[in-house]
């Protein structure tokens, strides 16, 4: 899965133009730029033209896989664990870079005489907007790189080792909320604004959630889901299935951390249903489907459609689609999609209150998804537990645009942003228990037929063998 890193940047300058004219204002009458980004996806590009080197490799590609499989042999897992707090994992950034610099000739030579600079795309726009002269990352979309030490919060060179990646190509690890410079006029309509924000999608989810206190968590639903919950400054280290990571770092203070949970398919597995098997035309179509049925008359799907993320951790997964008969209709396939959206994320959520030692008193939730009432119904019903739908449910956006206005005195400090937010809608559990546990252990049987499938060489033997 790649993307072109350039048009990334031509359809951001595109939407910041609209924005200025739906706003009605210049860009001049901009206080501050706050970026936020799908974290994992890679960029490399030459530093004296600005012209990128590679397409950029899209966070949910499985390429490196057997990379990852051998940094398992070489036994690093507990040492990259303890360091990062991730998994090896081909999600991760630090392995696509690694296979760019392999599979493109003359791209190492070029990366080691530090001609090559490398970031996600926090660090790809923040250089566009200011023509090239910034190389830098934020503390959140850095812990997820493979790369660096989350307790130093540094670039640790036994990792950089470990994966092959040279130094020269790394950005500056930043704070998440500070003016690290001003754009370009050149790349911003004439204006030189404050660049005053980045953080990683799903911690800025957390961040426009209010979820500052330690125990607090969220849940956003987009093409994957990831639930985040609050640690405060301690790392939870003896996490088994989780990825500990950095929440967020403020300019003077020492960073905070969250247990994550990254479940890779579910609203891009709706995505599926419409665009590759034409069950339905629009996302909103599901909600009516799944409710139309008086149960899923045991039919499961498991969206391991690019593997399956926590708590499995599994990238030779693949999708499942069980127990259908000849009655099965398209309304019993699309409520089989939302449900395992919610199973994925019972999962997820179970074991962190495991790992953490926190039962969770409610769930706020934001994304796509919450616009769908039976979703959210059934999440709260398997969950048992209250969910909590804010108004604004943009949350990603919302949380880079509240980190740039704190470096920029816009709000005086985060109770500020906790006044802010306005809850919309709020679910509660009426599944019983006895319903629920049941469902699980039939989900639960799904998930094991969908472990382990893919093939190293992707072939099948020939009938008879």
């Amino acid at each position: 899965m790649e993307h072109d890193p350039e048009e990334i940047w031509r359809v951001t300058a595109s939407v910041i133009e609209q924005a200025l004219a739906d706003a009605g204002i210049r860009a001049a009458d901009v206080d501050a730029i706050g970026i936020t980004n799908q974290r994992e996806t890679t960029v490399l590009w030459d530093r004296a033209t600005g012209a990128p080197v590679h397409r950029a490799i899209v966070w949910q590609d499985r390429r490196t896989k057997a990379a990852c499989d051998r940094l398992i042999a070489d036994g690093l897992e507990d040492t990259i664990r303890a360091k990062t707090g991730l998994v090896i994992d081909p999600y991760f950034s630090g392995t696509k870079v690694a296979w760019m610099l392999d599979h493109t000739p003359g791209l190492r030579a070029r990366a080691e005489r530090g001609e090559l600079a490398f970031g996600t795309i926090d660090s790809w726009l923040l250089s566009k907007l200011t023509g090239g002269r910034l190389h830098i990352t934020d503390v959140t979309n850095a812990s997820r790189t493979l790369l660096l030490d989350i307790g130093r919060v540094e670039w640790d060179e036994d990792l950089l080792q470990a994966l092959d990646v040279p130094r020269e190509i790394l950005p500056e690890v930043r704070p998440s909320s500070q003016v690290y410079s001003e754009t370009d006029p050149a790349a911003f309509f004439g204006a030189s604004v404050p660049l005053a924000g980045a953080i990683g999608d799903q911690q800025a989810a957390l961040f426009a959630q209010g979820c500052f206190e330690q125990g607090t968590a969220k849940n956003t639903y987009g093409t994957g889901s990831f639930v985040l919950m609050n640690t405060g400054r301690d790392q939870i280290t003896d996490q088994q299935v989780l990825l500990r990571t950095i929440a967020y770092g403020l300019e003077g203070a020492p960073v905070e951390y969250a247990l994550e949970g990254s479940i890779l398919v579910t609203g891009s597995a709706v995505q599926w249903l419409r665009d590759e098997l034409g069950i339905i035309k629009n996302a909103a179509e599901t909600e009516g489907m799944a409710a139309s049925l008086a149960s899923n008359d045991d039919v499961w799907f498991v969206p391991a459609l690019a593997g399956l993320g926590a708590p499995h951790w599994d990238p030779a997964a693949r999708g499942v689609l069980i127990g259908l008969t000849r009655g099965t209709t398209k309304a019993h396939i699309a409520r089989a999609v939302l449900e395992s959206i919610a199973w994925s994320s019972k999962d997820v959520i179970d074991a962190m209150q495991r790992e953490s030692g926190v039962h969770l008193s409610e769930l706020r939730v934001d994304g796509g998804a919450t616009a769908n009432a039976w979703l959210m119904q059934f999440q709260s019903d398997v969950l048992n537990l209250p969910l909590d739908v804010p108004e604004n449910t943009e949350t990603t956006a919302l949380g880079s645009a509240y980190l740039a206005g704190l470096a920029t005195g816009v709000y005086a400090g985060r109770d500020d942003l906790t006044q802010l937010r306005r809850t919309a809608k709020r679910y509660e559990p009426q599944m019983d228990v006895r319903t629920r546990h049941r469902l699980h252990e039939r989900w639960s049987e799904a998930v094991s037929h969908a472990r382990h499938w893919a093939r190293e060489d992707d072939s099948l033997p020939e009938p008879g063998n």
